[in-house]
């Protein structure tokens, strides 16, 4: 066979280069059967015959071993061929090249805690039998004694790792032993700093000082990666010192670690020391007496401060003082899951670590991202918090030996918990192996083919003897985070349908108050209640009980990510009894994903859309499909409701149907709303269009009652007012309106007037009134014609005339303002294009009186100060309050007066529309317009979000936290970002009060 076949049989991936190595002058006279025989146990071959190379020019003696039979040199091939870094260590140090020389084992044993600290101790002269070691050298000789020794150790390791049969089963002792020498490394640091301090401070005094150095996460778990930030608190006690002088002994030990540790030297820095986990983080004293801690614990911690010390382990310095500190908060750590806020807390904590994941690595993340480590030890950590408090067997720190006693106190089933260990064991050996390579802080997948052909060899155990695909390597991580995501799932949910369908499985089934546990960490307020909704669906043999089984673990979750997952849980079962026994119903939740997690977004999320779905069951067929959510066109409704209406000779009938139409576009409009398909002025459009095809459908039935009892003698044309006109509504809004009529020839004015109020009567009428049977869950189309000349006192219904001779007469500027946005809703067009004629040269006039200037000023004060709500807060008054609705309108609207009998393009109805003819025309600033702009949008968007999200009409920015956080998701916010919103809400409405003050008042 020749050098290159042989090369590429052993893995080589640069050819050329491992032909000039094998050729080295270093390698002369070593059997080259025997070289590749080692190299074929190399991860990477390249690497490790580099290594070799470089390692015999500094200590030529490890010819005999490079050359020895593969179970003699097997550390030392598979050492250099999993590890450059340690290569490099070796090179800087070949004193340690011993390392090589022991026998492996395929089942290694861990080596001693004890031992591993005398080792690090004695590396810097300190006497490990000492209560508080002082090292007998500081500074650089001190900080590369200290970190020789530990990559000493860690080359110990890595050999055991690397030689041991299965990587997977080795690992939770890779983790402990891995925790076990980093806090041999910190008991000698605080030695070394003890040594240092000296130089500042009494000796005496730095021995009165106790430091308990307190290991949290991986480390305290005692399931430390290979390279990873080591997170501590520290804890003194000093009884014979004033406390300042403690404090400040112990701050400088603690530094004193860090710099032993981490700075930079000779010998590269081995990790750092983070002590944010500390109280305050790093706002917070770098130190702290045990009562300071526990005084902290118990007025200011969060919850997840408390959920972090669930991993808090003793790893060096005083233990006494360490053992106490953690008997203290253990209680606390198990009583946190009953905290008000613990839910908000542990979700917030999740939205953190996939928010901080740059979008360019999400793909790439073996720990954060979806189907992580993360995702195990959440899982692990929340199911533990929830029922440690009661089953003390949960209360272990890691991660491996959780999920055994989770599954051995019933709390998952067998086969699910083997699952989740073993994709959990893979994932931390996949991890481990991208580190272990150059030591470096990563827990991203490569990308490189080379190396991706490296980590799939280097995650088998030695027995395997082939070199897979990088493909293979993909293929089986796909796989393991799809099954992490779906064990999830299985794991948090699946008891408790077994607690609830009282099924006989070898499964987990939790107790009740197990079950209603569970529930309530993940947010259910009432987990009794939603127990038995559980229960009610998934209780009996049949096939609809088998597929809410089979659902619901994963429905739960999607339902307990709302703002109300009790509400959601309790529409679902509803929605569930009224199509249960259709065929498409549960398969739509089972074959589209899509389809499903709407569903329970929706749900949770919207009391409007809940209330509509419950009596509307058969929408929820839309939500597989965006083309279904795309709202009917005026045109397409009018032309439904004619059909209906000429099959439906009964008023009644008829109006009922055109109800039912108007309630299931809501619905529509209001789903496609929550999905992200529309945009926000496309809601208003088409909330608007439904609203006009009902209008002009009661306005025909109107016309056939009254036809029913002697000739039409006259036509009616219902006008939009207000927001209606602008198309710019939400989901509460009323129509206002106004009515025209125009005598039919042959009708004298009387009979028109008279037939004309009784049209408009029965408009109102046949809108509003109670049907039998009633149209459950409809938003109700109140008609306000309040902006009628002369306003409540006027007319109800004019003529085209009366309108003429009114306006020329007696109107006052108010009434032009609001016809400015004044548009044909239902009726004659001819008579509409001429009502438009009539009130062009009112709303649009060529010049604007100062006086009238005055008055609409005058008007706007007086409605602030008169139609705001008693004991309304004017700042969250989001229509007439400070920077509100009707501050951006009034001012457009005075604009608009202003200038749009010379400008054209400021005649419109739309506000926005305006709003960017005000801009386009620099009649004001351009940045004040872009404020008043995200002003109007918002107020907009959070009175619709009233009615969606609670199902009542409010203008009140919310004061309840929970409707305050359900209205920010609405707007767009993140979880748990209601605070936020708020803020931004209330600083943006008191920039934009003060643009309108300027340009209204001319302030």
């Amino acid at each position: 066979m020749s050098l290159a076949r042989r090369l590429i049989s052993a893995g080589f991936s640069d050819l050329e280069k491992g032909e000039r190595f094998l050729a080295a002058r270093e390698l002369d006279g070593i059997d080259q059967e025997r070289i590749f025989a080692g190299l074929h146990l190399s991860a990477n071959p390249d690497t490790a015959l580099q290594s070799l190379v470089r390692l015999i020019e500094k200590h030529p003696s490890l010819r005999e071993l490079a050359g020895e039979d593969p179970d003699r040199s097997e550390p030392l091939y598979r050492l250099l061929g999993a590890s450059e870094a340690l290569g490099e260590f070796l090179i800087r140090h070949p004193e340690h090249l011993d390392v090589f020389d022991v026998r492996v084992s395929p089942e290694p044993l861990s080596a001693d805690a004890g031992v591993l600290r005398t080792k690090l101790l004695r590396s810097v002269k300190a006497d490990p039998s000492s209560p508080r070691p002082v090292a007998g050298m500081t500074g650089a000789s001190a900080y590369t004694a200290l970190r020789t020794a530990y990559r000493r150790g860690l080359t110990e390791l890595a050999i055991k790792d690397l030689c041991a049969a299965s990587p997977q089963d080795f690992m939770p002792a890779v983790g402990a032993e891995l925790a076990d020498l980093a806090g041999a490394a910190i008991e000698a640091a605080l030695a070394v700093a003890r040594a240092e301090a000296a130089a500042t401070f009494d000796p005496a005094d730095i021995a009165g000082v106790g430091l308990a150095v307190i290991g949290m996460g991986k480390c305290g778990a005692r399931e430390l990666n290979y390279i990873s930030d080591v997170d501590v608190i520290y804890v003194i006690e000093a009884p014979n010192l004033e406390d300042a002088k403690a404090a400040t002994i112990g701050t400088a030990l603690a530094a004193g670690i860090s710099r032993a540790i981490s700075s930079t030297g000779s010998e590269p820095g081995l990790w750092e020391v983070d002590a944010n986990l500390r109280p305050e983080g790093k706002s917070g004293p770098l130190v702290r007496t045990l009562p300071s801690h526990l005084s902290y614990y118990a007025k200011w911690a969060e919850s997840w401060e408390f959920q972090a010390l669930l991993k808090a382990r003793t790893i060096a310095g005083d233990k006494d003082l360490g053992s106490r500190y953690e008997q203290a908060v253990q209680p606390l750590v198990w009583a946190s899951a009953g905290r008000e806020g613990f839910v908000e807390s542990v979700q917030a904590m999740r939205r953190r670590v996939t928010n901080n994941i740059a979008p360019a690595e999400e793909q790439r993340q073996i720990k954060l991202g979806p189907g992580g480590l993360r995702d195990v030890e959440f899982t692990v950590q929340l199911l533990q918090l929830v029922h440690g408090k009661s089953d003390e067997t949960l209360r272990c720190r890691d991660t491996t030996s959780a999920i055994a006693a989770l599954s051995a106190g019933g709390y998952i089933g067998r086969v699910d918990a083997a699952a989740f260990d073993a994709a959990y064991r893979y994932l931390r050996v996949l991890e481990h192996r991208i580190q272990l390579f150059q030591m470096r802080r990563t827990h991203l997948m490569p990308t490189s083919q080379e190396s991706l052909r490296f980590l799939a060899k280097a995650v088998l155990g030695p027995f395997s003897t082939g070199r897979p695909h990088p493909d293979a390597l993909i293929e089986t991580w796909q796989k393991t985070k799809r099954s992490v995501r779906e064990l999830h799932d299985r794991i948090f949910y699946r008891p408790l349908l077994n607690t609830a369908a009282k099924l006989s499985t070898e499964d987990a089934r939790l107790t009740p108050e197990a079950a209603q546990g569970r529930l309530a960490a993940l947010g259910y307020r009432d987990p009794q209640g939603a127990m038995r909704h559980i229960e009610a669906l998934t209780a009996g043999v049949s096939r609809r009980a088998a597929l809410q089984r089979q659902l619901l673990p994963i429905l739960l979750g999607w339902l307990a990510e709302g703002v109300d997952p009790d509400a959601g849980l309790l529409a679902f079962r509803r929605v569930s009894e009224a199509l249960g026994t259709t065929h498409w119903y549960l398969g739509m939740l089972r074959d589209s994903q899509a389809a499903a997690e709407r569903l329970c977004h929706v749900l949770s999320n919207s009391r409007l859309i809940a209330d509509l779905l419950e009596v509307s069951p058969e929408s929820v067929a839309w939500l597989g499909s965006d083309k279904e959510l795309t709202p009917l066109s005026f045109e397409a409704q009018w032309q439904e409701i004619q059909s209906k209406m000429s099959r439906h000779a009964d008023p009644a009938n008829a109006m009922r149907l055109i109800r039912l139409i108007r309630r299931r576009e809501i619905l529509r409009i209001a789903i496609a709303d929550s999905s992200g398909l529309l945009e926000q002025d496309a809601v208003g459009a088409a909330l608007a269009d439904a609203d006009r095809a009902a209008v002009l459908g009661a306005l025909h039935v109107a016309e056939t009652i009254v036809a029913s009892e002697g000739p039409l003698k006259t036509q009616v044309l219902v006008v939009a007012m207000g927001r209606q006109g602008g198309r710019e509504i939400g989901y509460g809004s009323d129509a206002d309106v106004m009515y025209v009529h125009r005598a039919l020839p042959d009708a004298s004015e009387s009979e028109a007037q008279q037939q004309a109020l009784a049209i408009v009567g029965h408009i109102s009428t046949l809108l509003t009134q109670p049907l039998k049977p009633a149209i459950l869950a409809e938003r109700v189309l109140s008609v306000d014609a309040d902006l009628r000349p002369e306003g409540k006192n006027g007319a109800m219904v004019r003529s085209l005339e009366s309108y003429a001779e009114y306006y020329r007469r007696w109107s006052l500027i108010w009434e032009a303002q609001a016809l400015l946005r004044a548009q044909p809703m239902a009726g004659n067009d001819e008579l509409a294009a001429e009502f438009l004629r009539l009130i062009n040269p009112i709303r649009y006039p060529e010049s604007l009186a100062e006086t009238d200037v005055r008055e609409i000023r005058r008007v706007k004060a007086r409605v602030e100060s008169e139609r705001l709500p008693r004991g309304a807060d004017p700042a969250r008054h989001v229509k007439l309050g400070r920077g509100g609705l009707s501050d951006v309108e009034w001012l457009v609207q005075l604009l608009q007066l202003q200038h749009a009998g010379k400008h054209p393009q400021l005649r419109t109805t739309s506000t926005l529309q305006a709003l960017d003819a005000i801009e386009a025309l620099g009649l004001i600033d351009r940045s004040d317009v872009v404020l008043l702009r995200e002003a109007w949008r918002l107020a907009s968007r959070i009175r619709s979000a009233n009615v969606i999200c609670t199902g009542r009409a409010s203008d009140l920015l919310p004061a309840s936290r929970r409707d305050l956080e359900a209205v920010a998701r609405w707007c767009g916010y993140a979880p748990g970002q209601a605070a936020v919103f708020e803020e931004d809400y209330l600083r943006l409405s008191r920039r934009t009060r003060a643009v309108f003050e300027k340009d209204f008042y001319g302030q």
